[in-house]
C-alpha cells in the first residue's frame, strides 16, 4: 500500500471509477445516438486510466502509469477521430441539401 495515500482514497477512487463504468455501460446500451455511445466508451477508458493509477498507487509499479498513459492517447486520438468524421458527415449532407444527426 501506498505511504502516501490513505487507504480510504484509493478506494473511493476503485469505486468511483467502477459506478462510472456501470453508468457508461447503461449508456452504451440505451444511447440513442452515435454521439452517446462515444462518450460512454470515453468513460470507460477514463475507468481503466482511474484503475491503473490505483493499481500504480497501491503497487508502486510504475509500469500501470505508462499503460494509464498509452490508453488516454488512445481515447483521446479516438475521439478526434469520430469527431472529424461527424463534422465531415455534416459537411457533406448540408452540401447535399439533407439535414439530421448520426444516429
Amino acid at each position: 500500500m501506498s505511504p502516501f495515500l490513505p487507504p480510504l482514497a484509493l478506494i473511493a477512487l476503485v469505486a468511483a471509477a467502477l459506478v462510472a463504468v456501470m453508468l457508461a455501460t447503461v449508456c452504451l446500451l440505451r444511447g440513442p445516438h452515435a454521439a452517446d455511445r462515444v462518450v460512454a466508451l470515453d468513460i470507460f477508458l477514463a475507468g481503466a486510466v482511474a484503475l491503473c493509477v490505483a493499481a500504480a498507487l497501491e503497487t508502486g509499479n510504475t509500469a500501470f502509469l505508462d499503460v494509464a498513459l498509452g490508453l488516454a492517447l488512445a481515447g483521446f486520438v479516438a475521439t478526434i477521430g469520430w469527431a472529424r468524421l461527424v463534422e465531415r458527415r455534416a459537411a457533406s449532407e448540408t452540401a447535399h441539401g439533407r439535414q439530421g444527426g448520426m444516429r
